[in-house]
C-alpha cells in the first residue's frame, strides 16, 4: 500500500508509517480514581472499617459466652470485611499511582485484584460455615438466645451505618462494590442472626442458629460468585457487560464511507474504563480522518467508550473486488489487509455515498 494511503497519527503498522490516531484518553473517568473524590471514598471506607473492627472484636466475646456458632460465624465473615475494606484500600492506592515503566496502564487492575479476592474469600469462607452449620444442625450446642438477639440487633445497626458509608463511595468500581458486597451480606446476616435469637429465646429450638448460619452461607456464595465472575471476565479481557462486539462492529461498519472493520477489540481497563482498538478501511477517495472523529462521537455518545485507539486506512483495490453484497462477518484470511486477523471480519454492502 502507498504512503498516500495512510492516514491517521497515532500507531506505527508493521512498515513503519504510522496509522490510526488515540483520542479522549481520559484515565479519570468518573474523577474517582484521584483527586478530591478519591480522598473522599477513603474517609467513607475507612469509617466503615472503624465501626466494624470495633464491633467485631465485642461479637466475638459474646459469641463465645452465648455459644452461638450464628454469632462467631458472623464476627468471621466480620473479619473478612475489615479485610476487604483494608484490601479497597491498599488497591486504591496502588490504582492511583500513575503510569510508567513496564506497567502502561499504571496499576489500576490492583483494584479487580481486590475485588477477586473478596469474592474469593466470600465463597471460601462459606465453605466452612455451610460445614459448621450442617454439623450443628445434626447435633445443635445449647444457645443462649437473649446475648444471640441483642447482638444481633446491634449488628444490624452497625452494618447499616457501614453500608451507608461504603455507599457513599464510588460503587461503580469493582473493587469497592466488592467491599459494599462483604457488608451486604453481613447485614443480611444479622437480620438472620436476630430472627435465630428471638426464635431460640421464645422457643428453645436451638437448630435456629444454624439455619441463620445456611442463610447467610447462600448469600456469601451468591456475593462472591457474582464478584469472581465479574472481575474474571475483566482478566480475561471479555467485553464489557452490555456491549456485543458484533453488534458494535456492525454499527461501525454502517458508518458512511467505512468498507471493512476488523481486529475489533474492547475491553475493560478496569472498573468503568471500557477500551477500544480497531482496523478501519474507507473507501479510497475519502478522508480518513473523518471518518476516524465521526467513529469516535459514534462510540463515546452510544456506547460509553472514550479510549479508543482507531487504525484508519484507504481499503485496497483487492478488498474492494472481493465484497459481494450481503459479505458481513465472512472470516478473515482473503488477504489483501491485516495477515491475521483476529475474530470477525465486518464489512459494509456496496452503497452510494
Amino acid at each position: 500500500m502507498s504512503a498516500e494511503t495512510h492516514h491517521g497519527d497515532g500507531h506505527a503498522h508493521a512498515d513503519g508509517k504510522q496509522h490510526g490516531a488515540a483520542h479522549d484518553h481520559d484515565h479519570g473517568h468518573g474523577g474517582h480514581s484521584h483527586g478530591v473524590a478519591a480522598d473522599a471514598d477513603r474517609r467513607w471506607l475507612t469509617i466503615a472499617l472503624a465501626l466494624i473492627v470495633v464491633y467485631m472484636a465485642a461479637e466475638v466475646v459474646v459469641g463465645l459466652l452465648a455459644h452461638s456458632l450464628a454469632l462467631l460465624s458472623d464476627a468471621a465473615h466480620m473479619l473478612t470485611d475489615a479485610a476487604s475494606i483494608v484490601l479497597a484500600l491498599v488497591a486504591m492506592r496502588l490504582s492511583a499511582r500513575p503510569a510508567r515503566g513496564g506497567f502502561t496502564y499504571g496499576l489500576k487492575r490492583a483494584e479487580i485484584l481486590s475485588a477477586q479476592a473478596n469474592g474469593i474469600t466470600l465463597l471460601l469462607l462459606s465453605v466452612w460455615l455451610g460445614y459448621e452449620a450442617v454439623r450443628r444442625l445434626i447435633s445443635p450446642p445449647a444457645v443462649t438466645g437473649g446475648p444471640v438477639l441483642v447482638t444481633a440487633l446491634v449488628g444490624v445497626v452497625v452494618n447499616v451505618a457501614a453500608a451507608w458509608c461504603i455507599s457513599r463511595a464510588n460503587r461503580t468500581s469493582l473493587n469497592v462494590e466488592g467491599a459494599f458486597q462483604h457488608i451486604l451480606t453481613d447485614l443480611y446476616g444479622f437480620i438472620a442472626t436476630a430472627v435465630a435469637g428471638l426464635v431460640v429465646l421464645t422457643t428453645g429450638f436451638s437448630r435456629a442458629d444454624a439455619i441463620a448460619s445456611l442463610v447467610v452461607v447462600v448469600l456469601m456464595l451468591k456475593a462472591g460468585t457474582g464478584l469472581v465472575r465479574e472481575s474474571g471476565r475483566i482478566f480475561l479481557e471479555a467485553a464489557p457487560a452490555g456491549i456485543d462486539p458484533d453488534a458494535l462492529g456492525d454499527r461501525l461498519v454502517s458508518r458512511p464511507n467505512v468498507v471493512e472493520v476488523h481486529d475489533l477489540h474492547v475491553w475493560q481497563i478496569t472498573s468503568g474504563q471500557p477500551a477500544l482498538s480497531a482496523h478501519i478501511l474507507v473507501e479510497p477517495d475519502e478522508d480518513c480522518h473523518a471518518v476516524r472523529r465521526d467513529m469516535e462521537d459514534v462510540l463515546r455518545e452510544e456506547y460509553g467508550i472514550t479510549h479508543a485507539t482507531l487504525q484508519v486506512d484507504h481499503a485496497p483495490e483487492q478488498i474492494l473486488a472481493l465484497i459481494p453484497p450481503g459479505a458481513r462477518h465472512a472470516d478473515g484470511g482473503d488477504g489483501g489487509h491485516c495477515a491475521d486477523a483476529h475474530g470477525p471480519v465486518h464489512r459494509d454492502e456496496p452503497h452510494e455515498h
